[in-house]
């Protein structure tokens, strides 16, 4: 492929991501809008966010499988049509029923696209500084969208209505599709793995039961809710048991031997599940009690997405000098700190000084991510560091979708800001014990145990 193509072909890609990201964000200042048009109660406003962040958390591991066997580019294509018509069909929803399975239409498309568009720009990018460089725009795509998505969510749920904020992925995706079928060249996996499907499906019900138990168990009952936290833990004991007798597991339960594996996946959950929860909160908060338009609401998350932008990289910097340990700890400390302020928040706290708390948050997330990635990654062989990196990535959908269902339960916002703190506390913990010599000692024997060959199985010992 010359230059020009393989460039066009990363452009292709980070229009998917794009369209991806700015859903998870750009949802969320149209929230008061959307529930006050379909009359939703704040567990309907939690449904709406989750049914995105859930179905792609529960998906995303499948989505890499099918396209390593049946091809990238086609995976690919489907995942574009699949979005963008889920995309419509969330614009046109008349209630918020049938939002939220036009939100579950949606990220069955969007599993389709992130991991497989990082499996096209890898195989794309042979060369390694090419490939960096690539991986390197991706990510600052993500920053963009998170810049982006709160303030043309307010500008188009304030000049049109919330509907507008769905119609702004039909373009982009249909453009992405005829350039795929045009450019992007098909690949598969020389030997792709085996599907899991009691796997996938332990993995829904666990995820399914856990999120409703959280968001409806205070409407339903006690009852409902012990029922729903049996069911989740018996999907979980299950999915253990199960994966560990598989020879080409869905998720591979050894990885988890290795603690700054295990510490990563903790810290992925708990700093997005920060995140989830500061982003739902934060604009019921400025729109429902500040009274601000969803314009103005937008531009006040600005600074999260500015300083994240820029703390990002110098995290990676930090991370590549200094190793993974002062970044997650510096990471910890901002996101509990921010967490502790934001619960002492009223309705007369003064603008700039409220901002400059999100500044603090920001650093904290900005610090977090680079650290994950690495963290989730170290010491494994390279053959599976792409599986590792990807468990990683659900672990960031889980906690996104959780934070939203623990926050919008609580009774207040000040007790799930103090949620938000004990986050921080916990990614903080977690840094300190598994980034030291103990922990890559473990994460050694892992990779040991891993390139010896195919995983054995109970009845083995």
């Amino acid at each position: 492929m010359t230059r020009r193509r393989r460039r066009l072909v990363l452009l292709i890609c980070c229009m998917s991501l794009l369209i991806v990201s700015l859903d998870n964000t750009i949802v969320n200042v149209a929230l008061p809008s959307l529930g006050h048009d379909l009359r939703a109660p704040i567990s309907g406003l939690q449904w709406t966010v989750d049914a995105y962040t859930l179905t792609l958390a529960s998906l995303l591991m499948l989505a890499g499988s099918t396209a390593d066997r049946i091809g990238r580019r086609r995976t690919f294509q489907t995942g574009l049509v699949v979005f963008t018509a889920g995309s419509l069909l969330c614009s046109l929803a008349p209630s918020l029923g049938w939002l939220v399975a036009a939100r579950i239409v949606q990220a069955v498309g969007g599993s389709m696209l992130n991991p497989v568009a990082m499996s096209i720009i890898t195989n794309t990018f042979t060369d390694r500084r090419e490939r960096a460089q690539a991986i390197g725009v991706w990510g600052g795509v993500t920053g963009i969208s998170m810049a982006l998505g709160p303030v043309v969510g307010g500008l188009l749920t304030d000049t049109v209505n919330w509907r507008a904020i769905f119609w702004i992925n039909v373009p982009i995706g249909l453009l992405a599709l005829f350039l795929t079928w045009r450019f992007v060249p098909e690949s598969k996996a020389p030997s792709a793995r085996r599907l899991d499907p009691a796997g996938q499906v332990l993995v829904i019900v666990l995820l399914g039961t856990l999120t409703y138990a959280i968001i409806e168990g205070p409407a339903a009952g006690p009852g409902v809710s012990a029922a729903c936290f049996v069911v989740a833990a018996a999907a979980l004991a299950a999915l253990v048991v199960w994966e560990l007798r598989r020879p080409e597991p869905l998720i591979d339960m050894r990885f988890f031997r290795s603690a700054p594996f295990s510490g990563a996946a903790v810290m992925a959950v708990s700093g997005f599940a920060g995140l989830g929860a500061f982003l739902f909160l934060n604009t019921l908060y400025l729109q429902s009690h500040r009274g601000l338009s969803a314009l103005a609401a937008g531009l006040c998350t600005l600074p999260v997405a500015a300083i994240t932008t820029i703390v990002g990289p110098l995290s990676g910097r930090l991370v590549g000098t200094r190793g993974p340990r002062v970044p997650s700890v510096v990471a910890g400390v901002c996101l509990a700190v921010a967490g502790a302020l934001l619960s002492q928040v009223t309705l007369t706290t003064p603008l700039p000084l409220l901002l400059g708390i999100y500044v603090i948050f920001g650093v904290g997330f900005g610090m977090l991510n680079p650290p994950i990635t690495n963290t989730a990654v170290s010491g494994m062989p390279l053959a599976q560091a792409g599986v590792a990196a990807a468990v990683a990535s659900t672990s960031r959908q889980v906690g996104q979708s959780l934070g939203v269902a623990i926050a919008g339960s609580m009774a207040s916002s000040a007790a799930a800001y103090r949620v938000n703190a004990l986050y921080g506390l916990i990614v903080l913990a977690v840094a300190l014990l598994t980034t030291g010599r103990w922990a890559r000692a473990t994460a050694e024997r892992t990779a040991a145990r891993l390139t010896e060959g195919p995983q054995v199985t109970l009845s083995q010992g």
